[in-house]
């Protein structure tokens, strides 16, 4: 398997871990918690937020490790990409992204103010990862990197600045949640994307 193929099959692999993952957890979260997609973060399925945080077995291990993971293979698989295309303006958000996933793994909610900026450097990391993927994407999938990475970066935008909006209608889950699954949908499909694609296609993106 050459280094192209292995990294599109580790950020598959990341991307569909980190979903199922989250879904496993939020199943085996304990019912009448008050956890909800409208009301909850993603991150709560690790630990609540400080100072009365609340963590729930085996979901937090759950969570906890899937992000840890998912982290350490973006990060294998950016070593690998990285060293085919040679486009740092991909590779450096794409590499911030994984050490994100990573951060959130070892740091969980209870852990303030560390989770919080892992959880940062996820968002807007991923979001601009996928939209530098344009770089080296070719179409029409350089405008689906565009595409959901402007989704995730402008809920993100929202969140910061006009919360009471955007929270009034789906609330902070569903915003948090439309900010992170763009990104993951996107790093599974472009995983899949290099796995399926000849190297040879790539020969003029290079120059």
């Amino acid at each position: 398997m050459n280094k192209l193929k292995l990294s599109g099959l580790l950020l598959f692999l990341a991307g569909s871990f980190a979903l199922m993952g989250i879904i496993t957890a939020e199943a085996l979260y304990p019912s009448g918690t008050g956890y909800t997609t409208f009301n909850s973060e993603i991150s709560d399925l690790g630990a609540t937020k400080p100072p009365n945080s609340l963590i729930y077995q085996p979901s937090s291990r759950i969570f906890n490790i899937t992000m840890l993971l998912s982290g350490l293979m973006i990060l294998t698989a950016t070593f690998y990409q990285n060293r085919y295309f040679k486009k740092l303006l991909f590779s450096i958000p794409v590499a911030l992204f994984g050490l994100g996933l990573v951060g959130i793994g070892i740091f969980s909610g209870d852990k303030a103010p560390y989770h919080g900026m892992f959880a940062m450097l996820t968002f807007l990391s991923g979001g601009l990862s996928a939209i530098a993927s344009s770089k080296i994407a070719l179409a029409p999938f350089k405008y689906i990197g565009i595409l959901f990475g402007s989704v995730a970066l402008l809920t993100w935008f929202a969140a910061m600045f006009v919360p009471h909006i955007i929270f009034s209608f789906i609330g902070i889950g569903g915003t948090e949640r439309w900010v992170v699954y763009p990104i993951v949908l996107w790093i599974t499909g472009f995983g899949g994307y290099l796995i399926n694609t000849t190297t040879n296609k790539y020969q003029n993106n290079k120059k």
